[in-house]
């Protein structure tokens, strides 16, 4: 176990605690103001969870169902929208299968943990992406086919040309900042890496997210211009 500082602690409780309030906050907003697609009073916690105040305002900004909001919401917003959808997706998919394997050692082995990656957390990152992708096209899917009117098997080919390169674009940011933080910074600063049961794991999950919303936004745009994702 790394042996963290204490500010570094606190800031991991405190960064945790205003994601959550926030989550909280959008969730009883959306009780009264419920979306207009009911997929959404799901993306927004999600997303604040990780994204925290600067996602709170976007919410109230450009996401609140009241009052009167754009049909056509600007490039940059819809394009961010589009992101912060998917990344609801990983979120989601991420903080299960992180739990399970914490409860259940064993998958990862089933994933390769020491037969072919000598870390965990590696091993860890296969079930995580599998879960992700496939929530985050029943995401999309709930997206998509209520706005083109879509059959069943319409729906999931549109939600998987949607969403695959989207979600592959987010969990290589939400990798690449985790194997930094837990490989570069906490391993050779403090010693170890994070247990997934502390605050300082999550802490650097948020700042993975955050990444992976950076690398997913560039894809985005292009699905959006090209037709594959619809703005929302």
């Amino acid at each position: 176990m790394p042996l963290v500082p204490d500010w570094l602690h606190l800031l991991a409780v405190a960064s945790l605690m205003v994601g959550v309030t926030c989550a909280i906050v959008i969730a009883l907003d959306e009780w009264r103001h419920p979306q207009k697609m009911w997929i959404m009073n799901l993306v927004w916690p999600l997303t604040a969870l990780f994204g925290s105040v600067v996602w709170l305002g976007f919410y109230y900004s450009f996401g609140r169902n009241a009052g009167e909001m754009p049909d056509d919401p600007p490039m940059p917003i819809a394009v961010a929208k589009g992101a912060s959808h998917c990344g609801a997706g990983c979120a989601l998919g991420d903080l299960i299968v992180e739990w399970l394997v914490f409860a259940v050692p064993g998958i990862a082995i089933w994933f390769g943990w020491q037969s072919i990656f000598h870390d965990k957390i590696i091993a860890v990152w296969i079930p995580d992406y599998l879960l992700a992708f496939l929530i985050g096209i029943v995401f999309q899917y709930f997206t998509i086919v209520p706005m083109r009117d879509l059959s069943v098997g319409e729906g999931i080919w549109a939600a998987i040309k949607a969403d695959t390169l989207s979600i592959t674009s987010w969990q290589v940011g939400m990798y690449g900042m985790m194997a930094i933080g837990q490989f570069v910074w906490f391993s050779q600063a403090y010693g170890g890496t994070a247990a997934v049961d502390t605050p300082e794991f999550w802490f650097l999950m948020q700042l993975a997210m955050l990444a992976g919303f950076a690398t997913a936004y560039p894809v985005n745009w292009w699905l959006i211009s090209a037709g594959f994702k619809e703005k929302m």
